[in-house]
């Protein structure tokens, strides 16, 4: 021993056998500190919560994340001003926050808990989600949010609402930086919607996920409406008519795995590589069946998810805003092992025309497959706009130059493929060579022209009609003769604006190889080309 070396003192005694000496009492502190944290609101109101088909914070977040990944932070944080509201009922002032992986994907994590003080949002628990934002900006991570929240904690007054403002802001910041997912497992009224809606995905549970701007009492109020919290922002309302939803679960086990399953199809955030898949399913293969999948009758539907399903990797495919806008189809699938967006027109629904909730839910697709990475599919079979003075009264003109837009912009690798039907100004909007697309394929059954054969014979041969002894053999005869020189895609080809015409079973193998190809032709995004606004 040196000289100048003391001995270590033995600390351990009958009372303190470990030798932890003094600081036994404070690690005795942390863990009271951090049980009464995971209490939450109390047994009772964890009851409560159960009763009413809920999970707790923490059971939320336990179902989301990898085994033995998360790593609580600020677990020990309380309302700022102990004044203000019942400091010991407020452990972790209503929202729990920390990071953890998703299949190995670090990510971020806020969770608010409605057994502490109804999840009310003041001024800490927002800091404490702005921070958990700030730290998925940093990592550049994927951020999770669960929203359950009787709204502003009415006490804290403007700094409640100032906690609000300072969330959006970070919203914006990680925009189309890093993919924002909301789950909706309980209320979310007045200016608290506006964080789910400028996220990329919001995520309602059917019914105990609730969102709207004014409840209704106020409504009643004011319009005289007599309406419930359902009829007014429930699953239903905002899956089906008003799209803020992009997924609808039934209960919070599925939107958990709903957003596990999105999780797998984006990249960790615009500046990582797309999370590809190898295997057999990732393999081109020809698809017999789509050579018969189009009917001899042009006006006849078919099923457009049998076509997607025969493009793209083993089948699968996670569908986007499902029930809203159906005329429309929006998807995730992967193509050769590659994560990609699929946009389709359904001539099931309103003969897959675009209207003004298609025109503006495919260009949010768009824009968000293009913020971060995703090549872009279109399977195209459009009549035209959907015509009507409602339409045209309600701006179609201006949601339908969203999707011309959102199209003209992306900077992703594109592949378009008409089916059947490609008329008019519907034919540039699904992402036309004119847009900028980089491959344009047709089927030998596409019909490319301004417009239908009805339409066309009736501007073009007006005055002939009306002069016709049998009007209707000489439509027929007039239609026929328009089918023959336009209702192919060889006139498209000619002109060079259609690149290959294919037989429908080499479709999948044409788009993986085409797929390839771009992609080694170095199509990189930008570390941030664009926000993903909430069109």
């Amino acid at each position: 021993m040196r000289q100048d070396a003391r001995p270590v003192p033995d600390r351990r005694s009958e009372g303190d056998p470990d030798g932890q000496g003094g600081h036994l009492d404070g690690f005795r502190e942390l863990e009271r500190r951090r049980q009464r944290a995971h209490e939450g609101g109390g047994r009772a109101r964890k009851e409560r919560q159960h009763d009413r088909g809920k999970l707790t914070a923490r059971e939320r977040v336990k179902l989301l994340v990898d085994p033995d990944s998360w790593i609580e932070t600020d677990a020990l944080r309380e309302p700022r001003d102990p004044e203000i509201g019942d400091t010991k009922a407020a452990p972790g002032d209503g929202v729990v926050t920390g990071s953890a992986e998703v299949d190995g994907k670090p990510v971020a994590v806020y969770a608010q808990d409605f057994t502490v003080q109804g999840g009310s949002l003041g001024r800490s628990h927002a800091s404490k989600i702005a921070k958990t934002l700030d730290q998925a900006i940093r990592q550049r991570c994927p951020v999770i949010g669960f929203n359950d929240s009787g709204g502003a904690r009415i006490q804290e007054g403007v700094a409640s609402l100032a906690g609000y403002g300072d969330i959006f802001q970070r919203n914006v910041e990680a925009s189309g930086l890093v993919p924002q997912i909301t789950v909706v497992a309980g209320p979310c009224a007045g200016g608290a919607v506006y964080s789910p809606a400028l996220t990329d995905f919001v995520i309602l549970v059917r019914g105990s996920g609730r969102m709207f701007l004014t409840g209704p009492d106020v409504v009643e109020t004011v319009t005289g409406e007599d309406v419930t919290s359902e009829e007014l922002g429930g699953a239903s309302v905002h899956g089906s008519e008003s799209g803020v939803a992009h997924f609808v679960a039934d209960d919070e086990q599925e939107a958990i795995a709903q957003a596990r399953r999105l999780l797998d199809y984006l990249p960790r955030s615009t500046q990582h590589e797309l999370p590809t898949r190898d295997g057999p399913e990732a393999e081109p293969t020809t698809e017999p069946v789509l050579d018969g999948i189009i009917p001899d009758q042009r006006e006849k539907p078919y099923d457009i998810d049998e076509v997607t399903r025969r493009i793209v990797d083993g089948g699968r495919t996670l569908e986007v805003m499902q029930d809203f806008a159906p005329n429309i189809r929006t998807s995730f699938a992967r193509l050769g092992g590659t994560p990609v967006g699929v946009v389709a027109n359904d001539p099931a629904h309103l003969a897959g025309v675009l209207d003004l909730d298609a025109s503006t839910k495919a260009a949010r697709f768009v824009r968000t497959c293009d913020a971060f990475g995703l090549p872009v599919v279109s399977l195209v079979d459009v009549p035209g706009f959907l015509p009507g003075t409602d339409q045209e009264h309600n701006g179609v003109i201006r949601h339908g130059a969203k999707l011309v837009h959102a199209y003209a912009e992306a900077e992703v690798p594109t592949l378009t493929c008409v089916l059947r039907k490609a008329y008019g100004g519907a034919y540039i909007a699904m992402n036309s060579q004119h847009l900028g697309c980089d491959v344009n394929l047709a089927w030998p059954t596409a019909e490319i022209a301004v417009m239908g054969p009805d339409g066309a014979v009736r501007v073009l041969h007006r005055e002939q009609l009306a002069e016709a002894d049998d009007p209707e053999a000489l439509r027929a005869q007039l239609r026929q003769e328009f089918e023959d020189a336009f209702a192919d895609p060889y006139q498209a080809a000619r002109e060079g604006y259609v690149d290959e015409v294919v037989e429908p079973r080499h479709t999948r193998n044409r788009m993986i190889t085409w797929l390839d190809r771009l992609s080694d032709a170095g199509h990189e995004s930008p570390s941030k080309p664009h926000g993903n606004t909430p069109l």
